[in-house]
């Protein structure tokens, strides 16, 4: 699980406009941030849904390994059985720390193909609860994710209540709960792991509210520059997207059927 929170855009006051330009450049602006992050999450699924193609099969002549039940090609077996399965599972984090730290640093279009790539990466990480889930419930846990996450963004963007106090206590969530699962590697609790699955759901779903309204917020820090808005653009469908996966996870840890 990976988060971004730090993207520390330059202060800048748009002066000279109505508000009714500021509206269409802030709605412009976040529609931007909503294209980015559905893209992103579209690539992660078609990544997936590749990589678990050519990681199965059905024909035994072609197995050469049995995962909980699935037959696995070669290539399933190196991504999922050797030691490159720990490749695939920390790659996308590195996408994340080059981008959190050097997107000051990268030129936008540089920034925009570690976006995209970043995204692909995820989706080959993310192919193995294929193995794990049913199909059905994890198309069915994807638009209740869906579903929730255009409701709490709403909330977020349209809200007069300042979250940025939720947002200092979710962030402290947050960590709490990636020690928790850190710590669970070894204790192996069915009771610390359901508690770690309730508070993810909540501590996401709150987050998904809290960023949107701090990109929203800080549209007036970047709308003086182009090149402001592109980083901007693509740190905020960062965040949003990584809130989406994130909450994705967690409710199919409830919602998702086993193979």
């Amino acid at each position: 699980m990976a988060d971004y929170r730090n993207f520390n855009a330059q202060q800048g006051v748009a002066t000279g406009r109505s508000q009714a330009e500021i509206d269409e450049g802030l709605r412009s602006y976040m529609l931007r941030i909503y294209n980015y992050m559905a893209l992103a999450v579209g690539l992660t699924g078609v990544a997936a849904l590749l990589t678990v193609n050519l990681a199965t099969t059905t024909d035994p002549a072609m197995a050469v390994a049995n995962m909980n039940g699935t037959l696995l090609t070669s290539f399933g077996a190196a991504i999922y059985g050797s030691a490159l399965r720990y490749v695939v599972m920390f790659a996308p984090m590195a996408f994340v720390l080059v981008l959190s730290f050097g997107i000051n640093k990268l030129a936008v279009g540089t920034a925009q193909m570690i976006f995209w790539a970043f995204a692909a990466v995820m989706g080959i990480s993310l192919s193995s609860i294929f193995l794990v889930y049913t199909g059905t419930s994890i198309a069915q846990t994807f638009f209740v994710t869906a579903a929730a996450f255009a409701s709490l963004s709403l909330y977020g963007y349209t809200t007069k209540r300042n979250l940025s106090a939720m947002g200092s206590f979710l962030m402290m969530g947050l960590f709490g709960i990636i020690i928790a699962m850190v710590v669970n590697i070894f204790l192996a609790s069915s009771a610390l792991d359901f508690a770690i699955s309730v508070l993810g759901v909540l501590i996401f779903a709150g987050l998904i509210a809290w960023d949107t309204q701090r990109l929203k917020t800080m549209y007036d820090q970047v709308s003086h520059s182009g090149e402001l808005m592109a980083r901007a653009t693509i740190m905020g469908a960062l965040s949003l997207y990584l809130d989406f996966i994130n909450l994705f996870m967690f409710l199919l840890r409830f919602m998702g059927n086993r193979n």
